[in-house]
């Protein structure tokens, strides 16, 4: 468990978690699964509903999309305490550690497992490489949530990543698929990647919701107090994330079903490696917090940070420089075809590891 102040009331054990989540919480594998299932026939069966979706944008994401993004947001970030982000600034093994993972590891590794699996298939390896660059901004958040891991670490982090994003994309992008494939005698790429599209992802999908939450929490427990704000607003207020969520899913199937649907065994060639990234990352990230000793909320916070990517940022980013048609896009569009039912299963497997593996730690005053 971590220490000091994370809010969860439910510190027991996976038994009384599970016990206290709500019918949409304990089947939320279930929905997931039929939100994916249901995009892919609405996107493979109704004609014209991709230009309809595409209609209009915010940069090259669908606008549908991005409100789904944001309702879904904007919950999970409304019930981070603020206040106590400075305990996690002042935790440099953590901070260390996350930048470690997100803008070395976790790069580095996509780019080998791209290169084992999919060596004959540039455009798809092209795509892959994309995909574990942009690091995750938004459904992480929920994951983490789910898992009970430290929200306020969470915030932060992804604040974190959002920076880099910004700042290092580009250059990443040309050291991975131009710079270092030189170095060992492998094919280039050439890329330009769009500075507005990287920006305009982080400020939509991490920004506008971040205020929003800060607003709220600020407000709202100014005027009734914090026992009102987190007894009363917030649980009515939880459930529209994972509304949020399963919209946004399944207008992203809807979004790419025919895609998908016409070229499974594509699909299949570019789902490996991503299944391995995500399944050898959070169990990295788990085995390092562990041995760090940060505790169980915090590990798990590392663990999904690390493991998830920003889908909506490397979609935009391969249809913006290569095409909407283009197999880099299609890689982009497999990564939450795997990323959501993997990491929905990891969250599983969290709440099975801190009950095993983590010893829980008294809360502070």
């Amino acid at each position: 468990m971590s220490t000091q102040t994370d809010p969860s009331p439910t510190l027991e054990g996976e038994g009384a978690v599970v016990g206290k989540l709500s019918t949409l919480d304990r089947f939320l594998p279930v929905w997931i699964i039929a939100a994916m299932v249901l995009g892919l026939v609405l996107g493979s069966f109704i004609p014209g509903l991709n230009t309809a979706l595409e209609a209009v944008k915010i940069g090259e994401v669908s606008l549908p999309i991005a409100i789904g993004l944001l309702v879904m947001m904007y919950p999970v970030l409304a019930k981070v305490r603020y206040d106590q982000a400075h305990r996690v600034v002042g935790d440099r093994k953590l901070m260390i550690t996350s930048l470690v993972l997100n803008w070395v590891l976790a790069p580095a590794f996509m780019f080998a497992l791209a290169w084992i699996f999919i060596p004959d298939l540039p455009e798809y390896r092209t795509g892959l490489i994309i995909v574990g660059l942009a690091r995750c901004i938004a459904m992480v958040m929920i994951w983490n949530d789910l898992a009970c891991g430290d929200r306020e670490a969470a915030a932060v982090l992804v604040a974190i990543n959002s920076v880099f994003q910004v700042i290092a994309f580009g250059a990443l992008g040309w050291f991975y698929l131009q710079l270092l494939p030189g170095w060992l005698g492998l094919p280039t790429t050439s890329a330009d990647f769009s500075f507005w599209a990287i920006t305009a992802s982080v400020l939509v999908f991490l920004g506008i919701p971040l205020l929003a939450g800060f607003l709220t929490r600020t407000i709202g427990e100014k005027a009734k107090g914090r026992d009102w704000y987190e007894g009363t607003f917030l649980p009515k207020l939880g459930p529209w994330a994972l509304y949020g969520l399963l919209f946004t899913i399944t207008l992203l199937f809807a979004l790419q079903g025919g895609t998908i649907t016409s070229r499974p065994l594509d699909v299949v060639r570019i789902a490996l490696p991503l299944l391995v990234y995500f399944l050898v990352v959070f169990g990295a990230g788990m085995l390092i917090g562990k041995w760090l000793d940060l505790g169980y909320a915090k590990t798990t916070t590392l663990a999904f940070t690390a493991a998830g990517n920003n889908f909506e940022l490397a979609i935009a980013v391969a249809i913006g420089t290569f095409g909407v048609t283009s197999g880099q896009a299609l890689a982009g569009v497999v990564g939450p075809l795997i990323e959501v039912p993997v990491l929905v299963a990891l969250v599983y497997a969290a709440l099975w590891a801190r009950t095993r593996y983590f010893t829980p730690s008294p809360l502070s005053a």
